[in-house]
């Protein structure tokens, strides 16, 4: 079940949505056998990687290793929760939901009501924007008209103005909402004797929408004097700060038409490039950009990423923060996973308001068109910050800069570089690049997604923390192959992922084999989970088609889809035999592990008394004698 919405409703809408039309859709999709293939549209590739399967309706990307149902493709490409993806398709086929939950119309998903209450307060902060005939109001539109952000933008924008005093508590009290709703939703909050009230007062409001453009939280922006200056929604179940961008769902179609994004550091700079022409600006929300973020953009803008930094102290802070972002995803090695991330600094000490309203919009994307790729932003800023005109200034601006390039040091392009720094510090080219080969690449921060704090604020390339074990890719996507897995156990892992992929995608051959699944000892823990959900679809309806088996695990473990849907030896043979194959083959796997865990008994004879010994060696010798059988009989399969 997903919310509360039926299964029966799931299936409904799963079999009204053509998977092969819907993707086509978003980018031109070509036949190929029974297959259609086309561009990935999660990240930037030429040449097509992204398979549709239009028999099962399950899709797989063999660039970035995603996959799964149509539910799946448009809660990866447009940021919903699988009950917004069920629902979205459902209006687009013309289908009823029944809502099992809740009465009298009012939405009874936590969620949804939480977005309710966003939507109605920034329906009253606008309101008394335009209307409110109070000094304070009138000082707000003052303000905006300041800033150039008069005229028709605070109704373009949905721009508000936050009396306080209890205005809104009583209004949104008025319309239905409880207490406990407002304040889990961040408009209100409770003083010390319990007393609620309002959280945003005297305040310009800025909504701020989700990507579809629903409003999930505001920022607020102080009138005259005042502390905070700018005061943002604290964190709810439905705002992220780390997965949200100001404007986004104003500029992702200028993004996927221009193949660009413009990251900026404040709303009015965002709405005052919209205004200005300049369409695909966006900005952080009082934090520093995140992968969650970059891989966000990524999916709208194809092209590159540009990080405009204000030319104050505070923007140079951000700047140098953002070396944090440098990896091998940006080196020609990553192939179809770069990530183009550029960067500029405004001149002047100005903000891009500012520099807009002063130069022009032309002038901007003229800075835009020539930022410079991160990397090389990255070395002149440390270059810069040195006298190379004295051979101590030399000295110091080579390991400042060669710093920068720990991250990819083993990379052509860090060598590339590493030449460029030796030349503008006038060093020997061999000496240079034996220190960058000495460097250690920095400690990576966990992403947010992954559960870590993020790498933001990691140390930049600053080439003394010692390296993280990383994790390679695994073979045909699905989880991360472990660093210094031995090739035989590499090679299990991968059997277990073809078996879970293949049972997924045949239902049937997951209910002939499910004793397999069920009692197979699994390397990989994620597989556990998979088998496990599989099992307990397969036994609430043994008719469950392979997306709903997939979706089913994918609501489970997220990285489901990617790991079911990247099964690559199912062409090479027909499904039953391969079926049968891969279950002997990991069957014989178990056995082995267990005539292992044995013989270790066996290796110190003084630890059993004599007559379990001579059981175990008994045991033991006749195990081996059966797999022995076994697999010669698998090997001539």
């Amino acid at each position: 079940m997903a919310g509360t919405i039926s299964e029966e409703d799931i299936q409904k809408v799963r079999e009204a949505s053509d998977l092969v039309a819907i993707i086509g859709e978003r980018t031109p999709v070509k036949q190929r056998g029974r297959d259609f293939w086309c561009c990935c549209p999660l990240h930037n590739e030429k040449t097509p990687s992204f398979k549709i399967d239009p028999v099962l309706q399950l899709w797989h990307c063999f660039g970035c290793n995603e996959g799964g149902d149509v539910f799946g493709f448009l809660m990866k490409t447009e940021d919903l929760s699988f009950p917004e993806a069920v629902r979205k398709l459902a209006e687009r086929a013309h289908i009823d939901i029944a809502d099992t939950g809740g009465r009298g119309g009012v939405p009874s998903s936590k969620k949804a009501r939480l977005k309710a209450v966003c939507e109605a307060t920034a329906a009253f902060y606008h309101t008394q924007l335009m209307r409110n005939p109070d000094a304070d109001a009138a000082a707000a539109r003052s303000y905006l008209a300041g800033r150039g952000l008069g005229g028709d933008v605070p109704r373009r924008w949905r721009l508000g103005f936050a009396p306080g005093r209890g205005q809104l508590v009583r209004h949104l009290s008025a319309q239905g909402f409880s207490a406990e709703e407002m304040v889990e939703a961040n408009v209100a909050m409770k003083d010390r004797g319990g007393k609620l009230r309002d959280r945003f007062f005297n305040r310009v409001m800025f909504p701020i929408g989700d990507a579809q453009g629903e409003c999930i939280a505001f920022g607020g922006r102080v009138i005259g004097k005042g502390e905070p200056k700018y005061l943002n929604s604290q964190e709810t179940s439905v705002f992220h700060k780390s997965q949200v961008l100001y404007g986004l769902d104003h500029a992702k179609a200028a993004m996927a038409a221009t193949g660009v994004a413009v990251v900026v550091e404040g709303y009015t700079d965002v709405i005052a490039l919209h205004e200005a022409g300049i369409g695909n600006a966006v900005a952080t929300l009082g934090t520093a950009l995140t992968m969650r973020h970059i891989r966000l953009l990524a999916r709208h803008a194809q092209h590159k990423i540009v990080y405009l930094f204000d030319g104050d102290e505070a923007g140079q802070r951000a700047a140098d923060r953002a070396l944090g972002f440098i990896d091998d995803s940006m080196t020609p090695e990553a192939g179809r996973a770069k990530v183009e991330l550029a960067a500029v600094t405004l001149p002047d000490n100005l903000d891009p308001a500012e520099f807009v309203g002063a130069r022009g919009a032309d002038a901007l994307r003229e800075l835009i068109a020539r930022a410079q790729p991160l990397l090389k932003y990255g070395i002149e800023r440390r270059l810069a910050a040195h006298d190379l005109g004295s051979a101590e200034g030399r000295s110091r601006a080579l390991v400042d800069a060669l710093a920068v390039l720990a991250p990819i040091k083993d990379s052509l392009l860090a060598k590339d570089y590493a030449v460029q720094i030796a030349s503008r510090c006038r060093a020997r080219e061999e000496d240079v690049l034996e220190q960058l080969a000495r460097l250690e690449p920095p400690r990576r921060a966990a992403a947010p997604e992954d559960g870590g704090p993020g790498r933001a604020g990691a140390p930049a390339g600053d080439g003394r923390l010692p390296a993280a074990d990383p994790g390679a890719a695994a073979p045909g996507g699905g989880a991360p192959r472990r660093a210094g897995l031995s090739q035989p156990e590499a090679n299990r892992r991968r059997f277990e992922r073809e078996f879970l992929s293949l049972a997924a995608q045949h239902p049937e051959l997951a209910l002939a084999h499910a004793d397999a699944l069920a009692s197979t000892q699994w390397h990989e823990p994620v597989h556990a989970t998979l088998a496990q959900s599989m099992l307990a679809t397969l036994a609430e309806d043994p008719a469950a088609p392979a997306a709903r088996v997939i979706g089913d695990a994918a609501r489970v473990l997220p990285q489901a889809s990617g790991i079911l849907t990247s099964g690559s030896m199912a062409g090479a043979t027909e499904p039953e035999p391969l079926a049968r194959f891969l279950a002997e083959e990991l069957a014989i796997g178990d056995a082995e592990d267990a005539v292992a865990a044995l013989r270790a008994q066996l290796s110190d004879p003084s630890a059993l008394p004599a007559d379990e010994y001579e059981m175990l060696f008994q045991t033991v010798t006749a195990m081996q004698k059966d797999l022995t059988r076994r697999r010669l009989a698998h090997k001539a399969v």
